[in-house]
């Protein structure tokens, strides 16, 4: 009789699987992103009640500075003068072509597209004529600026500010060696440059702009332009400088100094020196430029 231990154990055969019937898999439901919320600089959620409000206080803080700029200088703001005080000029507004709501300044009309086809013809045909007419004026009156130098910077600089003296120093310096003295017209830098145009005994010229409150020329002007557009005032600013000085300031400031260097790198004017003034207010942006602009080679 077999021993058990030497009994041969047969290992069973695996039995050959069947393939199951494929189930049809369930189709993964993905769910679409929900559109992220626009948002500000400052994180808040972005709305048409927010931006307006944002408008508004951007306004309200430009005619603020504004007017710190004439105070500081000593006088009173145009807002704050009684009637019959001294004042630049009034603006005569056209009502022709204006529709009757709350005041806007004609750059807003410009860029605002009309309802129907009758307000086009209505009224931007018009507008042409009195955009000729503009550019018309500021040559008439820039004609004799032979060499000039826009000097530009914010408007709520105080005198006994070092970039205020160190401007009428340079604009005076300018003004010795033979060049007009181009600025906005305004307070604060502006108002420095002019001033030291007066000084080096040259031509102290102001190019001011409408906007919805009166901004107000500073007392150092020998020629003063007022425009409704900021493109017609910003071509004089081109067409009559050789050069741009740029003090620290605000949009504006950066306006004019990045429509300049665009004008240049697109070889629409050369030999333009655009000077950065205040080292230590522009290093921020100069990195920057050379960083990320030049840097991802996104110019």
């Amino acid at each position: 009789m077999p021993d058990r231990k030497s009994r041969a154990v047969k290992a069973k055969a695996p039995r050959p699987e069947t393939p199951k019937a494929s189930r049809p898999e369930k189709p993964t439901s993905v769910r679409p992103d929900k559109p992220k919320a626009m948002r500000t600089a400052g994180g808040n959620k972005a709305s048409p009640e927010l931006l307006a409000e944002a408008s508004r206080g951007a306004q309200e803080g430009y005619r603020e500075r504004t007017e710190a700029g004439h105070r500081a200088a000593g006088r009173t703001p145009p807002s704050e003068r009684t009637p019959g005080g001294p004042t630049t000029p009034p603006r005569i507004v056209d009502d022709a072509i204006r529709s009757y709501v709350p005041p806007v300044t004609e750059d807003e009309k410009l860029l605002q597209s009309g309802s129907s086809r009758e307000d086009f013809t209505r009224t931007d045909p018009w507008r042409v004529m009195r955009i000729m007419g503009e550019f018309i004026e500021g040559f008439d009156n820039l004609a004799h600026v032979q060499r000039g130098v826009a000097i530009f910077g914010s408007a709520r600089t105080h005198p006994d500010d070092p970039q205020y003296q160190a401007a009428q120093e340079v604009a005076r310096l300018l003004a010795e060696a033979g060049f007009a003295i181009i600025t906005g017209a305004g307070p604060g830098i502006m108002e420095a440059a002019n001033k030291g145009a007066k000084m080096g005994g040259g031509t102290s010229i102001g190019c001011n702009i409408e906007l919805p409150f009166e901004q107000g020329a500073n007392p150092y002007l020998d020629t003063l332009v007022n425009f409704r557009y900021f493109f017609v005032r910003k071509t004089m600013f081109i067409k009559y400088s050789n050069a741009f000085i740029i003090f620290p300031g605000g949009y504006g400031t950066l306006d004019e100094a990045f429509e300049a260097l665009t004008l240049i790198q697109t070889g629409k004017i050369y030999q333009f020196p655009v000077v950065m003034f205040g080292r230590h207010y522009w290093a921020g942006l100069i990195r920057w430029i050379q960083s990320r602009v030049l840097g991802e080679a996104k110019t």
